[in-house]
C-alpha cells in the first residue's frame, strides 16, 4: 500500500441531464483508493449542499478529507460539460470556485512530507492562491507526478515549464505534448523524439503520453513501453484519462514491471470511456477479463 496525496479541484461535472462528482485529481484519487492505496486529498469547497455531497463521496470512497477546507465565501466548483457524437469531452470552467482558495496548512504538509507520492495538475495555477499552496507542496513532496491538463486559457507556458522541471513524472496526452515541445522549439515531429527532447529540457526520467484509442508510451528510466489500446464503445471520455494515470501509478509505485502496468493503466481507461462518468465501480476481475478477452 502506497501513502499518496493528491491536490487540486474537487468539483461538480454538469452534465446535460444529471451531475458527477468530478475534477481530475479527485478522480485520480478515487481510482487509486479502488486499488487499496492510502489516499488523502488536499482541496476546498464551499459551505453548501454541493460541498457537503463532496464530503460524503470521500467518506463513502475511504479517501482522507481532513484537509478538504471549507470555505464561507466561495462556492464549491461546478464544470459544464459537453459531448459530441463522439463522446469526447470539452468543458466551461467557471472561475473563482473554493478549489481556487486553498490554502496552505501545516497539517497538510506533514502528509505530503509523509507521502510516497504527490499528484497535482495544471489547472490549479489558474488562480495565484491555490497556486502559491502547490508550490509550498512542491518543495517538500517526495515523489511529484504532473498530470498535465490543458484547458484554455487556464494555463500560462512559464508555469508549465516551471511546473515540468519540478516534477518527478509527467503525464501528457498526445496533443499537449506536440503544443508544448512547439512552445520549446523542439525541432522534432515524431512522437519518441518529443518525449525524450521534453525529458531533457525537464530533467523528467519519467514521461507518460496517453494517445486515445491508440493507447500509450511510457518513458521509464531511459526505456519506452508501449500499448495501442483496445477497441471499445465509448459511452464518453470523461475521466478516462484520470484513471489511466491513476492505475499506471498505483502499479509502479508497487514497482511493476513498466510494461505490465502501462497495459493495465490502458485497459482500466478504455473501461472507464465505456461507461458513463469519470468514477464508475470497476472490479479487479472485470479488468483481468477484460485485458484477457482483448
Amino acid at each position: 500500500m502506497s501513502k499518496i496525496v493528491c491536490f487540486g479541484e474537487v468539483l461538480w461535472d454538469v452534465f446535460p441531464n444529471h451531475k458527477k462528482i468530478g475534477g481530475a485529481p479527485l478522480n485520480v484519487a478515487t481510482r487509486l483508493q479502488s486499488f487499496k492505496n492510502d489516499v488523502t486529498m488536499i482541496s476546498a469547497i464551499g459551505n453548501d449542499d454541493l460541498g457537503k455531497l463532496i464530503l460524503e463521496y470521500l467518506e463513502e470512497h475511504h479517501i482522507n478529507s481532513s484537509e478538504i477546507q471549507v470555505l464561507d465565501d466561495f462556492e464549491t466548483g461546478e464544470v459544464t460539460v459537453t459531448l459530441n457524437d463522439k463522446g469526447a469531452a470539452s468543458y466551461k470552467i467557471v472561475h473563482p470556485k473554493a478549489w481556487d482558495k486553498i490554502q496552505f496548512t501545516e497539517k497538510a504538509a506533514t502528509l505530503v512530507r509523509q507521502a510516497d507520492a504527490f499528484v497535482f495538475g495544471s489547472l490549479i495555477t489558474r488562480d495565484e492562491v491555490s497556486k502559491n499552496t502547490l508550490y509550498q507542496f512542491l518543495e517538500i513532496a517526495n515523489y511529484k507526478i504532473f498530470d498535465v491538463n490543458l484547458r484554455k486559457p487556464f494555463f500560462e507556458k512559464n508555469v508549465l515549464m516551471d511546473l515540468m522541471q519540478k516534477a518527478d513524472f509527467i503525464k501528457f496526452n498526445d496533443e499537449e505534448i506536440y503544443e508544448i515541445a512547439a512552445y520549446l522549439n523542439s525541432p522534432y515531429k515524431n512522437l519518441e523524439q518529443n518525449i525524450h527532447f521534453l525529458s531533457k529540457e525537464t530533467n523528467t526520467k519519467h514521461i507518460c503520453v496517453t494517445k486515445g484509442e491508440h493507447g500509450a508510451v511510457l518513458l521509464y528510466d531511459d526505456n519506452l513501453f508501449y500499448n495501442s489500446g483496445y477497441q471499445i464503445k465509448v459511452a464518453d471520455t470523461v475521466g478516462s484519462g484520470d484513471s489511466f494515470l491513476a492505475t499506471l501509478i498505483s502499479n509502479l509505485l508497487k514497482k511493476e514491471n513498466p510494461q505490465k502496468a502501462v497495459d493495465k493503466a490502458c485497459a482500466v481507461g478504455a473501461l472507464v470511456a465505456q461507461k458513463e462518468g469519470a468514477n464508475p465501480i470497476i472490479s479487479g476481475k472485470e479488468i483481468l477479463n477484460f485485458m484477457n478477452g482483448a
